[in-house]
Parts: structure tokens; C-alpha cells; sequence
């Protein structure tokens, strides 16, 4: 056991200080051509060790990160699991949604649905697909219109990235627990981590959108990182089970194929292995897990440098949004791995 004052050396050995070379390096995107760039932040430890903001963007202000809504939807289902109202991601949605049974939503099991395996006509990068994003927005029923999707029997559990099934995620997680789903994760989730002001968008029935449209604060957005870092806990008290935060990162699906920026997927949660150049090797693997959404908007989270890096961007639609958050990190990982 320590004495006081080892701990208090151990402690002090720890604590990150502001990183000057890596405050420096985020300046080079102070430059960028695309004036969408809002945040990023880098935090090791739990503490912040660089922070810049650009175009006009704040510390205080909110964004819209788009999906990275859906890995904080899988976060609620975990917490809903924690506290018994869920039992097991292999249970069929209509187990919590009794009217969906029947329907192929319905049959779908947790652990699909959080992994689009679904199995559903839904297909964000297909514009006619039955169950494409923009056709679940403007539709005037949006519980009617999950249940009417047809099953594509194309697709079977193939991997197919949609926003109907992280909508579908969070009604479950209604259903489950009885409550609104942002009532919900203000007792389960944002309470715990000390995050007091969100903007959450709400579909015409009323119903908070599990598929994203969440905004957060950057640092809010590292504390969401740091939860899952820290295997569910957060500053020492524990808010998600870390069976969950293992289970939510495992991966379920070889994605690589069919996305430049990821290896796998998890539940609503990316994985990817980038190799950094060091002094000492010629090449290392860092192992990255993160959230993504529209525009370049990501949380890393690096267990390896006991790291979290955000990204905002407004490049809504645009694909250079992506890239530059990739290569934003890189940066990041260089810098951090050839100290």
C-alpha cells in the first residue's frame, strides 16, 4: 500500500501538463482552405493537454456531431441493460416492443441492430433504399414507417449502415425503461459526467433521435471518450458496466472493405489499427477506437496513450471532412508516439 506521499508523487508523475509542440501542430489547420473546422482537443489521463478552437467556434458552444449520437444511443441500451430493464442484446426488438413483433424490425435482435446486421431494407448510401435516412426524417409516422420496412433478403446479416437502426436502438431503449430517451440519459448518462446543457433533435412524433443529431460541447464530448477509456468509469465512480464497454467495442463486422477510415464494427462503435512511424521501431500499430458522424465529427479513443481526441467539424456531406479528421489524429499519434 502507498504511503500519502507516494501517492502524491504518483499522482503528480501522471497528471498530463499542456503539451506546447502538440498546441503548436493543431495551429497548422488554423490555415485550412475549408473554414468548417470547429474543435479539436486532445486529453490524456483525464486531463486536457491541448485545446484549440477555429472559425469562430467556442469552448462553451454546442455542435451537432451528427452519428456520433448513434454510439452514445449504444451507451443508453448498455446503461438500460446495467439497471435490468434490458436483459440481453440477443433478446428480438419486440421483446421490449411488443407492437413490433412480426415485423422484420421487430425480429432483429439487439445485437443486429447495434451492429447493422439488421438485416433490414435500410441503406444510408442508397438513396432508394426503402429504408434510406432521409426517407425515415420526413416520414409522418416514424414508428409506422420502421415497422413497414421489408426485410432484404439481399443483404441478410451483411453489414449495412443506416440511421433507422439507431433510431430504432433508442426506442427500444424507451420502451425498456418507460422513459423519454433524453430524460433517460440525463439521470443514466450525462448527470454522471457533470454535462449540464445538450441539444437534442426530436422527430415529429416527439421521439429523441437515437440515430444522432446530439449536440455537445467538445469537452462534454471527451468526457463521453473518457467513459469508455475508462471501462465505464468516470472520475472514480462507475456509470456503464465494463462488460458493456467491452462488448459495445468488440468487433462484430469486418468493415474495411467498404470504409477507408475503419477496420471493423463494434455496437455503433468504429475500430482501427493506424501504423505510426517511432524512433525506436520502424513502425507501431496504435489500436483506435472511436464514434463518428457527418462531417469529420469524431471522439478517438486510444487506450494505448491513455487518450481521447475530439474532432467538431461542420463539413456536413462533404468528404473532406473525414480526411482531415484522419489526418488530424495521425498528427496526434506521431507527435504523442515520438516523444
Amino acid at each position: 500500500m502507498l504511503c500519502p506521499l507516494q501517492a502524491q508523487a504518483q499522482t503528480q508523475a501522471q497528471t498530463p501538463r499542456p503539451d506546447n509542440k502538440l498546441n503548436t501542430i493543431l495551429t497548422q489547420w488554423d490555415q485550412d482552405e475549408h473554414k468548417d473546422l470547429r474543435s479539436v482537443l486532445v486529453q490524456q489521463h483525464g486531463k486536457i493537454i491541448a485545446e484549440r478552437y477555429y472559425n469562430g467556434a467556442t469552448a462553451d458552444g454546442l455542435h451537432d456531431a451528427r452519428s456520433v449520437g448513434k454510439s452514445i444511443t449504444s451507451l443508453l441500451l448498455g446503461a438500460a441493460l446495467n439497471r435490468g430493464s434490458i436483459h440481453s442484446a440477443s433478446d428480438p426488438v419486440w421483446h421490449y416492443w411488443p407492437a413490433s413483433k412480426g415485423s422484420a424490425a421487430g425480429e432483429a435482435t439487439l445485437a443486429q441492430v447495434l451492429s447493422m446486421r439488421s438485416g433490414l431494407a435500410a441503406f444510408d448510401e442508397d438513396v432508394a433504399s426503402p429504408g434510406n435516412e432521409d426517407k425515415l426524417d420526413v416520414a409522418p409516422d416514424p414508428l409506422a414507417f420502421v415497422l413497414s420496412l421489408p426485410r432484404d433478403t439481399s443483404a441478410c446479416a451483411n453489414y449495412r449502415y443506416n440511421s433507422v437502426t439507431a433510431y430504432l436502438a433508442g426506442i427500444v431503449v424507451e420502451k425498456a425503461t418507460g422513459q423519454d430517451l433524453e430524460v433517460f440519459a440525463r439521470t443514466a448518462l450525462f448527470q454522471p459526467l457533470g454535462i449540464s446543457h445538450w441539444q437534442w433533435g426530436r422527430d415529429v412524433a416527439g421521439h429523441p433521435k437515437g440515430q444522432g443529431n446530439l449536440s455537445l460541447t467538445a469537452r462534454d464530448l471527451a468526457k463521453i471518450g473518457q467513459l469508455v477509456l475508462d471501462k465505464g468509469m468516470f472520475q472514480g465512480q462507475r456509470v456503464i458496466s465494463a462488460a458493456w464497454i467491452d462488448a459495445m467495442l468488440t468487433p462484430q463486422v469486418s468493415i474495411a472493405a467498404v470504409d477507408n477510415y475503419a477496420d471493423s464494427y463494434g455496437y455503433f462503435w468504429y475500430a482501427k489499427v493506424h501504423t505510426i512511424k517511432v524512433p525506436t521501431t520502424k513502425e507501431q500499430p496504435i489500436p483506435v477506437f472511436f464514434a463518428s458522424g457527418n462531417g469529420g465529427n469524431k471522439i478517438y479513443v486510444i487506450p494505448s496513450l491513455h487518450a481521447v481526441v475530439v474532432v467538431t467539424s461542420s463539413a456536413y456531406g462533404k468528404g473532406y471532412g473525414q480526411r482531415r479528421s484522419e489526418n488530424i489524429l495521425k498528427a496526434i499519434l506521431a507527435e504523442k508516439m515520438n516523444q
